[in-house]
């Protein structure tokens, strides 16, 4: 699966289809390629305790001993149990 700009840590949301590239201040649509700079950004479905469900969109983090549903899209920059895959 390709990466999109909104995957990026340099990417800012502006609306549903762009944002703005925090290292050059470019106007980026969302469904063009990304460039050399990019920097993962930390997101559930990127961790290695998230395991997706039978419900597309719907996973669950297995990082706790009580295991919760999230979403892969969930930006988790702030959560102490998230290990890069």
């Amino acid at each position: 699966m390709a990466s999109k700009h909104n995957d990026c840590r340099n990417f800012v949301t502006v609306d549903v289809s762009k944002g703005i590239c925090r290292r050059t201040g470019d106007l980026i649509m969302l469904d063009t390629n990304c460039c050399e700079h990019f920097s993962p950004l930390p997101k559930c479905k990127n961790c290695a305790a998230f395991v997706c469900g039978e419900v597309e969109g719907i996973g669950t983090c297995k990082a706790e001993k009580q295991e919760h549903w999230t979403y892969p899209e969930l930006v988790a920059v702030t959560c102490d149990w998230y290990t890069s895959k």
